[in-house]
C-alpha cells in the first residue's frame, strides 16, 4: 500500500482590505515545494466576506 505524507503553508495577503497575494512569491515558495518532490494538492483562500481573502493555504503530498 502506498503512504503518503503532507505538508502546507500559510502566505497572508496584504493591502487594507486583504485580498491582494504577491505572486512572485507565491510562485517562489510553491517552486521550493516542488523541488523537494512535493506535489500541490489544493490551494484554500479564506474568506473573511464579502469576498476578502486574508491567507491563501496550500497543502502538499508526497509519497513516503
Amino acid at each position: 500500500m502506498e503512504k503518503w505524507e503532507y505538508a502546507s503553508f500559510k502566505i497572508e495577503t496584504e493591502g487594507f482590505s486583504g485580498g491582494i497575494l504577491d505572486i512572485k512569491d507565491f510562485n517562489s515558495t510553491l517552486n521550493e515545494f516542488g523541488e523537494q518532490g512535493w506535489e500541490l494538492v489544493s490551494c484554500i483562500s479564506t474568506n473573511m466576506g464579502h469576498g476578502a481573502t486574508r491567507e491563501v493555504i496550500s497543502v502538499f503530498k508526497r509519497k513516503k
